[in-house]
Order: structure tokens, then sequence, then C-alpha cells
């Protein structure tokens, strides 16, 4: 058992942010020998239980559920920051190509190796993410998240038209593949397999039924994918598919809207898309930074609320500008002010922080799993540093409200930040 004393940050189920000035963590060991949080609330009400526990004492410090991000993309590690006039000439010019080096074992595992270290510097404990579409890139992230302990969804990408040698799939062998994978990864430790379309464009209806017919065969395993990012995907989508009613209606018709299903981006939508995406159950992956980085558009916040489907963030590396949730949460207040072009709102911190904590978890299915810091909750935790920079240094000493405390954390903060990241396991990740 370890008991921890420090301020501390967690989440009510209906998104409130609970915090305690002089808190007390405490963890401990479930059946399996995995890290499970005890108790947590305030030391004066906590203390009297753990008076026989040496404790850990982290005066100016903040424990902090650990980050979850719902959509990052492990093998374009390397192309973030790659200039281009929007996104499909950004995935022809930079990312299909990068993509197919990931043929290769050696080059992947050297890549798994590189992301999740990055992962875990900013303090992402849970990751939703691609692969590509080449089963050495599954196996190698797969292992190496098992290595670090990390909680990581990941799946084959399957793409079997409209994509260059090299990364295009073979239908048949596709789904095959896929299957393998399940079969292989899928509830290993703390991973968990994901059923990848690239996107509706590149994948053949017979791909789309094939891969709508596994995630029948199994119901546990996530689904994720894009949709509505970009006005040219759309339009491409809709002269690929015109039975369809939308582009995400596509997904619908191939039986790939479910519960844990996850499209990425979700912008240009119309009230029936969103209310598609509450009767099935389906959720969205917002990513704030890659949609201003690619000139996409901006997740409509108050939409989404209004018709009552659920979202949570995510960094989109590499169209995504930035691993640090911090950064993705200020991406996030500015997209929910832009009133131009919807309706906008003003995110508060702690709407935005649950966004990348336990919403997020929520929304992937894991709520009381991850992304929170309640009894029997995985006791992935950050060790946060609310002076680590001068500037923010400066600001948080002026906090009056935990709402100008975690502002200026989102505003002010990067890796930094994070200055220990703890693992279920016990397995310590130091910042950099």
């Amino acid at each position: 058992m370890s008991v921890y004393r420090s301020a501390l940050l967690r989440f009510a189920d209906d998104g409130r942010a609970l915090y305690d000035e002089d808190g007390l963590l405490a963890i401990g060991p479930d059946a399996q020998g995995r890290q499970r949080v005890l108790a947590a609330g305030s030391w004066q009400a906590l203390c009297s239980q753990y008076a026989d526990q040496p404790v850990t004492h982290l005066p100016g410090r903040i424990l902090a559920p650990g980050f979850v991000d719902m959509h990052i993309h492990f093998p374009q590690t390397d192309v973030i920051g790659s200039p281009a006039d929007g996104l499909l000439p950004w995935l022809e010019n930079y990312t299909f190509p990068h993509e197919k080096r990931f043929a290769a074992p050696d080059y992947s595992a050297q890549v798994a190796q590189f992301f999740i270290a990055e992962l875990l510097r900013n303090g992402v404990t849970t990751a939703l993410a691609f692969s590509t579409s080449h089963p050495a890139s599954v196996n190698a992230l797969f292992t190496e998240a098992q290595r670090q302990h990390l909680r990581l969804i990941t799946g084959k990408v399957l793409q079997d038209r409209h994509s260059p040698d090299g990364v295009r799939d073979d239908t048949e062998q596709s789904l095959i593949d896929t299957e393998a994978l399940i079969q292989r990864w899928h509830g290993v430790d703390r991973l968990g397999y994901a059923i990848t379309p690239r996107f509706a464009p590149t994948s053949t209806p017979a791909q789309l039924r094939g891969a709508g017919e596994l995630a029948a065969r199994y119901p546990d395993v996530w689904i994720q994918s894009h949709v509505a990012e970009n006005l040219d995907e759309i339009r491409w989508a809709r002269e690929l598919f015109p039975r369809s009613r939308s582009y995400l209606g596509v997904y619908d018709d191939f039986g790939l809207m479910r519960e844990r299903a996850v499209y990425a981006h979700c912008i240009h939508f119309d009230d029936d898309d969103r209310a598609l995406m509450r009767d099935t159950g389906a959720v969205a992956a917002v990513s704030p930074t890659s949609n201003l980085f690619l000139g996409s558009g901006f997740f409509d916040y108050a939409s989404a609320d209004r018709v009552g489907f659920r979202y949570g963030l995510a960094s989109d590396v590499g169209g995504g500008t930035s691993f640090s949730p911090f950064h993705t949460m200020m991406a996030a207040y500015y997209v929910g002010r832009e009133g131009q072009t919807k309706p906008g709102l003003s995110l508060s911190p702690q709407q935005l922080w649950w966004q990348h904590t336990a919403g997020a978890a929520r929304a992937l299915g894991l709520a009381g799993v991850v992304g929170n810091l309640q009894p029997g909750c995985e006791a992935d935790f950050l060790v946060l540093n609310p002076e680590a920079t001068p500037l923010l240094a400066r600001k948080t000493r002026q906090a009056q409200s935990l709402d100008e405390l975690l502002f200026a954390l989102i505003v002010l903060g990067d890796d930094r930040v994070i200055e220990q990241t703890v693992i279920s396991q016990a397995k310590y990740a130091p910042s950099a």
C-alpha cells in the first residue's frame, strides 16, 4: 500500500471537479496485483484510517488523474509539424509515404518505444491509437504498451482502395489479419483492440461490411475511424456512397455504429447525425489542435450537448500539433469560443479538464476504470508541479479559485508541469 499527502484533484460523476488542498490518496493492489485507488479525499477526514502507514508527502504538488487521449496516430509521430494545404494533400504528401515504413518490425518497434515514452512524459496514461495497415505496427505498439503497463487500445488500419502502394491492403487478408490480432491482443493485461477503417473513402464496401461483421462478432472490442472532418472529404464520401444518408450514415449502413465506436472530428454534422451518435452510443473524439492546424472547422459543443451525444478530447498527432493535453485543452477552449460558424460558448476549466480525463474515459466505456481518482479506479495518476515555470508559478500563486488554478495550468502549462507519471502497476515514468 502507498499513501500520499498532497493537493488532490478528481471528478464527481456529473463532471464537477473535486479538489482538496490538503488531500490523501491511498492505493493498493487488487487480486491481480494491479494498483487501485483505495481512498481519496481530505487528509483530515481520512488520515486516521492510515495512521500505521508511511506517507509520501508532496507539498506544493497536485495529484491528478492521468490524461486519456481518445484519438492519436502512433505512426505519425514524425509527421507532426509538416506543412500542408489541407487534410487530403497532407495525407498524400506526408502521411502515406511515412506510414509505408511501418511494414518493417524493427522500425515499428523503435517508433513505438519513442511514442509511448512521449505519451508518458506528457501525462497520458490511456490512449486510443491508430497503427498502420501493417500488422507489424500493431504488434510493435501493443508489445511496448504491455512492457510499460500502459492502458492502450489500437488496431490495424483497414484501407483497401484510394491508397498508394505500401499502405493499401488486400480486402480479404485485412479482415483475416484483424481477427487474428483481436484474438492475440484484446483483453491481454491492459490492452484492447479497435477495428480501424481509416475512413470510409479508403475502404471498399466489402471491407466495411467485413469490419461490421467483425464488430458484431466481437462486441467488446472498440471501433475507431474518422468522419465529417473536412468538406472535401465529405463530398468524396458522398460520391462514393450515394445511397447513404450522410457520411456518418455510411458507417451505420455497415454496422459500425454502436457502443465503443469512436469517431474522430465529427465537425460537419446535422442534427440527424448527432441523434444517430446519441442513439447508437457512438462517441466523438474532439481533436482541436488538428482541426485548427488543417483548417477543417470547429466542433459544435453547444449542438452536441443539445442533442446529447458523448465526446472527449484527443491530440490527433500528427495532424494535431502537440502530445500535450494542456495544449489540447487550450485549443478546445478556442474552438468552443468560436461563434461565427456555430454557437459559441466558453468551456469552463473544469469541463475542459474533465473532457481529457474522466469524460474521455466515460466516452470510451471505461468510467470508473481510468481517468479518475475515485475508489476502485486503476491508480494511473500524475504529480503536477503548478510552479514548473516562472510565469506559471507567478500566476498559480495568485489563483483565488479552483477554476483560476486549472485555467492557469491549461493556458501556461506543458510537459514541464508533469513531474511524474505513475502507472497502475507502480511503473514510474519521471519526466525527462
